[in-house]
């Protein structure tokens, strides 16, 4: 995720300001430019405009809230992959959220779609996808969730096992926890995730990355995922 997220930005996730980040660095070898002011708020951030958004039209907007969706505890996906399906050559997807959905920028921007995140404040984030051309890839449908032979995996990595629980974390929190665990998995282990969700914005990340994955729904607003590599 470091192509989408400033240091300020991570601080922030993190419930830190960006001098404590430093702070923490200096003890680990690592030189800071103190002469360069660090930029905290998003309102600066954003006032570098990406070229679609500087010439948008209000005609050329779409917009979408999802928070009623997350609140009621479904995952928006399939209502969003349905409005990016029918977004016409040259228009913009507002999705109105709580959050920047870096998840959904990484799955939609490796189908082409060009993406910005405006932070208004702690509750409320604008995100915008624009459709350039025709030439885009063709946007994907809810990705499948494996679930066959779960328990012959398991048993395979039986001894092998690194345990994480995202069911308390906010979203985006999840996806990024379980990237950052597979980035220092041990070969030969297996992740295993206590979800509260399928996470349906991961799984194609995941195939991408090669990795493979099985997932069993325990309950309702219970999942538990396996991620290993091919």
């Amino acid at each position: 995720m470091a192509g989408r997220t400033s240091i300020a930005m991570a601080s922030k996730v993190a419930g830190c300001s960006v001098e404590d980040f430093f702070k923490e660095l200096k003890p680990l070898g690592f030189d800071i430019d103190a002469a360069t002011p660090a930029i905290e708020d998003e309102e600066s951030i954003s006032k570098a405009l990406p070229e679609f958004m500087q010439g948008i039209k209000p005609e050329q907007m779409i917009e979408l809230d999802v928070r009623p969706v997350i609140e009621s505890g479904e995952d928006p996906l399939s209502i969003i992959i349905s409005k990016v399906k029918s977004l016409p050559t040259g228009s913009v997807l507002k999705i109105i959220n709580t959050f920047e959905p870096t998840p959904l920028m990484l799955l939609l921007g490796k189908q082409g779609f060009e993406s910005y995140a405006e932070t208004v404040n702690d509750e409320l984030v604008y995100t915008y996808f624009y459709k350039r051309n025709d030439k885009v890839s063709a946007v994907t449908e809810m990705p499948v969730a494996h679930a066959e032979d779960w328990d012959t995996v398991l048993e395979k990595y039986r001894n092998n096992l690194v345990r994480i629980d995202v069911r308390d974390l906010e979203m985006p929190l999840p996806m990024h926890t379980i990237l950052e665990s597979l980035a220092t998995l041990p070969p030969g282990n297996a992740l295993y995730v206590f979800h509260k969700r399928i996470p349906v914005f991961l799984l194609p990340e995941l195939e991408s990355q090669q990795y493979n994955y099985r997932i069993k729904e325990i309950s309702d607003g219970e999942v538990h995922l396996l991620i290993f590599k091919n």
